[in-house]
């Protein structure tokens, strides 16, 4: 088998895999960040973990709608956008089709290919209109074809990320009796899945993980810090 059969089914694989790893930042980015900040104000204002589970459960399922609903608008303007270039770009080709033409020729001009080779190439490419088109969407507008699949499989991804995400700072409310012995066994859990978080995050990403880390750690501790001394500056 030639070696490029090999090199497409690895591509996919990638180009899929970055997909899943994306949809998951995004979900536990807020899943874990706004009910730890939600419950962390809710115990400076109230005496009842029952009231602080109910409400987090509330935002946990009213955040993961909102944030898959989000993700799934995303991949259908992606898929929309994709779809109208691609009408255009068809359109292009049959009405003026001489344009397009020396557009295939620019291309292979940015890579430094020679006049005749340009030549040599658009004419025997411009012979399939259906490859002259997914030639143009992808080497002259730099899009490629969306999975169809990939609004829906984006909005469970998301979505299921942030009830994980949200029910980590929750957990410890479900075995303490008091909000503040709640929230400081809260803190230590939710503190230490941020950092671990946020070095993977800034691993996947090419950062320096323990500055990633340390980041998404401190701006999840900074917006608990504030909602507790909120609650308590208005209780």
């Amino acid at each position: 088998m030639h070696p490029h059969d090999h090199s497409h089914p690895h591509e996919e694989k990638h180009l899929k895999s970055s997909a899943l790893i994306t949809d998951i930042v995004i979900g536990m980015s807020d899943g874990l960040t706004v009910p730890f900040a939600l419950a962390a104000g809710l115990s400076g204002a109230v005496d009842s973990t029952a009231i602080i589970i109910t409400a987090g459960l509330a935002e946990i399922a009213a955040g993961s709608i909102a944030m898959g609903l989000g993700g799934y608008l995303a991949g259908r303007t992606e898929i929309d956008h994709y779809d109208a270039e691609l009408k255009r770009e068809w359109e292009e080709v049959e009405l003026v089709p001489e344009r397009e033409k020396q557009e295939v020729r620019d291309v292979f001009a940015e890579m430094g290919l020679s006049k005749e080779i340009q030549d040599m190439v658009a004419d025997e490419m411009c012979k399939d209109k259906e490859k002259w088109v997914d030639f143009m969407m992808k080497y002259e507008l730099g899009l490629d074809k969306p999975d169809p699949r990939r609004a829906r499989h984006s909005a469970f991804n998301i979505g299921v990320s942030y009830i994980v995400g949200g029910l980590v700072p929750l957990s410890p409310y479900f075995f303490n009796d008091h909000p503040i012995d709640g929230l400081k066994w809260s803190c230590i859990i939710t503190v230490m899945c941020l950092f671990v978080f946020g070095f993977f995050k800034a691993k996947v990403t090419g950062q320096n993980p323990w500055v990633g880390a340390l980041k998404v750690m401190l701006i999840g501790s900074v917006a608990a810090a504030a909602a507790f001394f909120i609650a308590r500056l208005f209780d």
